[in-house]
């Protein structure tokens, strides 16, 4: 856990401090639109819908831009085919990476992302090749400044509702839980006035591997490299940096 504890709450912060968030906006435009694709455009019935929509608001996406997506991708206006893939790979170190991946054009983004690898003393790896190394669980975060529960009372009340573990992660709280839960969960939390600021099926990784300082710094340079690729919705690493960079 500490692994994607550090990551999340690095991505958090980043998304907090990018200019203009475009980035994240294409991101989660795609996302919309593959969601609205797949469960029709009522988020009340579309529950990947319902939570890009959550991730659009919590990165101050205006409300045209996402009733624009869904337009599209209901066909109101052209929309891109976009498919979903997974890769796997090792980083610097050894440290294993999965990538969820959105893309118009799959020869084009294998070859950018192995690039990518290759530069920062990585490899892209064969599909299941890491995979294992990670579980698929519910990730439910909630930031810490604000929350009306305590620590305490926010980990009892996750837990009632059937959540499987509750962290503290830098400036939030993150919350565990089966993938089929997440939404029974989130709903419990909402329901208590606790505002959530992201929620999602997400890959935990099993155990963290230490990096030594040189490898940690080249390992964050990767991951800051293929979060920043426009094909790239999510970046799951085992890698504990902040253990490896003292050293």
């Amino acid at each position: 856990m500490s692994g994607h504890s550090k990551w999340a709450n690095i991505k958090h912060q980043k998304e907090k401090t990018d200019a203009q968030r475009g980035k994240a906006f294409t991101k989660i435009t795609r996302e919309i639109v593959v969601a609205a694709k797949q469960g029709g455009g009522d988020p009340k019935a579309n529950m990947r819908l319902r939570m890009a929509i959550q991730k659009a608001r919590s990165v101050n996406m205006p409300m045209e831009n996402i009733q624009r997506a869904i337009k599209r991708a209901l066909g109101a206006t052209e929309s891109e085919a976009y498919e979903e893939a997974v890769y796997e790979g090792y980083g610097p170190g050894g440290g294993a990476i999965m990538l969820d991946i959105l893309t118009d054009n799959r020869n084009r983004t294998a070859g950018e992302i192995r690039y990518l690898f290759s530069k920062f003393g990585g490899n892209l790896g064969e599909a299941g090749c890491v995979a294992w190394m990670f579980d698929t669980r519910g990730l439910i975060v909630v930031q810490k400044e604000g929350c009306s529960l305590s620590e305490d009372d926010l980990m009892m009340a996750a837990l009632e509702a059937g959540a499987q573990d509750v962290q503290a992660a830098g400036d939030v709280y993150e919350i565990l839980t089966e993938p089929g839960d997440l939404e029974k969960v989130q709903e419990a939390l909402e329901a208590k006035g606790i505002s959530i600021l992201e929620a999602q099926v997400s890959r935990i990784p099993k155990t963290t591997v230490d990096l030594n300082a040189q490898d940690a710094a080249r390992a964050a340079r990767l991951v800051e490299a293929l979060e920043d690729h426009d094909d790239v919705q999510n970046v799951y690493a085992n890698f504990d940096v902040a253990a490896g960079s003292g050293e």
